[in-house]
């Protein structure tokens, strides 16, 4: 038999490989679905590439590449044997197999236990070999599935100065059973409940019980009760009193016998009355606690008070919290509620899937498809089912590590595991959007919309109106606005009596701001710093007015919370604003330029440039590019031409190989002169031909001490800070030129010079995808040649989604998104989604607005 196999494997040999260091092995996901090893199919990894796929997909995959041998990983659910007492017997078949996969512990571990399987498939008959083989296997083959079997995961970072005994993630948080017993933890007079203790004491956080700690040999801590009580229950995870903080507190995994990190904290204590976001840790340790607790922010916006019904089926989808990333999940949630998404992503499924590049992990369409079909197909969001063997309690929902893995890649802020701000993620993310649709329907136009500021010189009385593009309407919440001001005062000053005796701080108040009143501050004069006035040829006084020059499709408004610290520390402000379901901006459309209104000369200010700058430009310009070739050598090694290799290290920057190698895979198939680059750039030279870089000119040559400069190539950010406004990249590009790279200069240029458009591209609007000839009812499609892609109409909107924040600032806390669908809130919160009962529409953060169709 061990001949027969081996026989069988020998023309496949050379397409087997053993993962190096640097590999990455994709065991736990598919790269096109969210199926893994515990769904019905299993998951298939090619052993070539290591890539998964599910059952669905991995017949694409041998079709595209010709690879035949996969390795098919399928791990089931049973329920454990019963011994002569009644009591389950500890047992697990092939407990290794599936290292650094994630458990799905959504049942009883006590009674059921996980089974997993593994064997190599050979496509395109399906010859399955059972693995572990090791006798009938060639050693190869063998050494290259072990390999696979006991790979790290790829999403886990592998930092230099990263410490083993680095607290982990608890295995207990993502699945903690609480008990519905009704326990409240009291906001003082703690004592353990077993022995009258009254320091070192823990929340069991199963059902609340709270008991003392450890004994510690200088006679401090406690009489073990907590630890005594987990061998009695088996329930895992414990809080310490007097640790709770907004930002964390200390928990301990009886279990993993160490001290753990708990994502789903903040939820976890609510159950037991406690607002982790209120608490504020003392300086013996304990927590000033003596204040009788509001209805939380985290109650009423997650609606904790009212029991909920589950909702299951298409679009009714939740999203896993991988810890802290809900800012990711709640803004995928709305956009994907937008037939606009729905229609660019998951309407085109087959085709991106199809036209996807030999790394789907690394292609931004394919995953933003992938993520879309996940949460509208209704595939992973199924009512309960109750079997002979388990009976499901909650919904599961879709893990997003390879998703948030490819957004996040490069981002110092979006790639941490910290809570980040939803509505800078929202523009992040629409930044990606706009480029990569390139050539194709760009969902994100909805959004745009174009602002007209009114600038007045203060001195001369002139006026210049410029028009810029975004994305989001920033409001304004005006505290001296509030209509319970008499409360507010009486606040602020017990809470300076409390802080001077050092009591306990008062009851907060939050401030309720009309919403007339943030649109009324929205539309006020604002001065402008550093004003430079073309009239006066010299710097003035100077205020600026905004106004809608265009309507968009979508109204994104976000709610101006967070202010600063004098710790520099982003705060929150406790308002309540009546946000409302309809609204009407028609009022805020802009007007331009008045009869009697006279207009600023067009003069630009000087241009300056120290003599530092020039010392710094004559000393980083040398006369050859600097090429990483060890990077290089490692591209070579793959059997990738050497000019290629050099070209791809080149122009991703001496990042390293394996960006280097996704632009090789990005641009390997490019026919000669065909580059997604700079035009005129050599990015656009045939994919193996020498790396030519372009010449030097001097900055100015009437100088003495002339500066050598890349011919004025701008910088890369600002030309995509320019196309994520919906400018074409010619357009960047030039306005960056003329400007000398400024920024803002350059993007009132591209508004001053419409004739700069190149004859190659002519002026057109945008079309249906469809082809109908009015896409948008009662709304006009614009694509100016002075302007970007925008969407103008009527200015009446309704509410139809918004993103709300829970905690002290942007830097922690919580994110939850409330959707009206088929006429119904609905609220999603991580994994569950629930009819909403009382959506808290004064308390978001981000709202999101469609329009009326007239």
């Amino acid at each position: 038999m061990a001949a027969d196999l081996g026989e069988l494997l020998v023309p496949f040999m050379p397409t087997i490989r053993v993962p190096r260091i640097g590999d990455r092995v994709f065991k736990s996901e598919c790269a096109f679905s969210y199926d893994s090893p515990e769904s019905e199919g299993g998951l298939y990894v090619c052993m070539n590439t290591f890539l998964g796929f599910g059952r669905e997909h991995v017949e694409r995959h041998y079709r595209k590449t010709g690879q035949c041998v996969y390795m098919h990983l399928k791990r089931t659910m049973k329920e454990k044997a019963t011994g002569a007492s009644g009591g389950a017997i500890p047992r697990r078949k092939n407990g290794k197999v599936f290292l650094d996969l994630d458990l799905n512990c959504d049942f009883n571990g006590d009674d059921y236990e996980y089974e997993d399987e593994a064997r190599l498939v050979i496509f395109p008959d399906h010859y399955e070999i059972p693995l572990p083989n090791i006798e009938e296997l060639p050693a190869l083959v063998t050494i290259a599935c072990d390999a696979v079997l006991n790979a790290k995961s790829p999403y886990r970072r592998q930092e230099p100065d990263s410490w083993d005994d680095e607290v982990q993630v608890s295995k207990h948080a993502s699945s903690l059973r609480q008990l519905d017993n009704g326990v409240r933890i009291p906001p003082s007079g703690w004592k353990c409940s077993k022995c009258e203790l009254r320091e070192n004491l823990w929340v069991n956080l199963t059902d609340g019980s709270v008991l003392c700690g450890k004994w510690f040999f200088d006679g401090n801590g406690g009489n073990g009760h907590a630890l005594e009580h987990y061998r009695e229950t088996n329930y895992p995870l414990a809080v310490k009193l007097g640790t709770i903080t907004p930002d964390g507190a200390d928990v301990y995994s009886f279990d993993e016998e160490e001290a753990v990190l708990d994502p789903h904290l903040a939820e976890h204590l609510s159950h037991f009355g406690i607002d982790m976001l209120q608490m504020q840790k003392t300086e013996n340790g304990f927590t000033d606690n003596d204040v009788s607790p509001r209805i939380s922010e985290w109650e009423v916006i997650q609606e904790s008070g009212s029991k909920l019904k589950p909702v299951y089926g298409s679009g009714y989808t939740g999203i896993k919290n991988l810890g802290n990333s809900c800012y990711l999940g709640t803004t995928m949630q709305v956009l994907f509620s937008i037939p606009e998404f729905q229609r660019a992503y998951v309407g085109n499924l087959q085709r991106i899937f199809d036209y996807s590049p030999l790394d789907p992990t690394q292609d931004f369409s394919t995953q933003m498809a992938k993520l879309g079909h996940g949460l509208l197909s209704g595939q992973y969001s199924k009512p309960p089912v109750k079997s002979e063997l388990i009976e499901q309690h909650q919904q599961k929902g879709i893990s997003l590590k390879m998703f948030k893995a490819l957004t996040s890649k490069g981002h110092p802020e979006f790639s941490s595991s910290r809570q980040q701000d939803a509505q800078e993620f929202f523009l992040h993310l629409i930044n990606q959007v706009e480029r990569n649709s390139e050539g194709s329907e760009n969902p994100s136009d909805v959004f745009r919309f174009l602002v007209e500021e009114r600038t007045q010189c203060c001195q001369s009385r002139m006026v210049r109106y410029t028009q810029r593009a975004d994305n989001l309407m920033q409001l304004p919440a005006p505290m001296e606005a509030a209509t319970n001001k008499e409360e507010l005062i009486a606040y602020e000053v017990k809470r300076q009596e409390a802080e001077v005796s050092r009591r306990a701080p008062p009851l907060a108040v939050r401030a309720r701001i009309p919403f007339s009143a943030c649109l009324q501050a929205y539309t006020e004069p604002e001065n402008v710093d550093d004003f430079w006035s073309s009239a006066l040829q010299a710097k003035s006084a100077g205020v600026k007015t905004s106004r809608f020059k265009s309507f968009p499709e979508y109204l994104v408004i976000q709610i101006k919370k967070f202010t600063f610290g004098l710790d520099w520390v982003p705060k929150k402000l406790d308002i309540s604003i009546d946000m409302p379901d309809l609204l009407d901006i028609t009022h805020l459309r802009a007007t331009g330029l008045q009869p009697k209104e006279e207009e600023l000369p067009d003069i630009a200010p000087p241009i300056v440039i120290p003599d530092e700058s020039k010392d710094h430009l004559m000393n980083n310009f040398t006369d050859s590019p600097e090429i990483d070739e060890s990077a290089v050598m490692q591209l070579a090694e793959m059997g990738f031409p050497l000019e290629a290799c050099r070209k791809a290290v080149y122009y991703t920057g001496n990042l390293g190989a394996e960006v280097a190698f996704n632009w090789v895979i990005a641009h390997m198939e490019e026919p000669e002169g065909n580059g997604n680059s700079n035009p005129g750039s050599n990015q656009q030279q045939d994919f193996a031909e020498p790396l030519v870089v372009a010449g030097f000119s001097e900055i100015d040559s009437s100088s003495s001490a002339a500066v050598p400069v890349a011919d004025n190539q701008p910088p890369e950010e600002s030309v995509a800070i320019l196309t994520s406004m919906g400018f074409p990249r010619y357009q960047a590009l030039q306005g960056l030129k003329a400007t000398n790279n400024n920024l803002e200069r350059a993007l009132d240029w591209i508004f001053t010079h419409p004739d700069s458009k190149e004859e190659s591209e002519a002026a057109s609007d945008i079309a249906d995808p469809e082809g109908n000839a009015n896409p948008i009812s009662n709304a006009t499609a614009v694509n100016e040649p002075s302007g970007p892609r925008v969407r103008d109409g009527p200015g009446r909107y309704e509410l139809f989604a918004f993103i709300s924040h829970m905690g002290t600032s942007t830097m922690c806390g919580r994110y939850v998104c409330h959707i009206k669908k088929e006429g119904r809130w609905v609220i999603y919160n991580d994994h569950k989604v629930c009819l909403s009962e009382r959506p808290p529409k004064d308390l978001g953060y981000i709202y999101f607005y469609h329009r009326i169709p007239s």
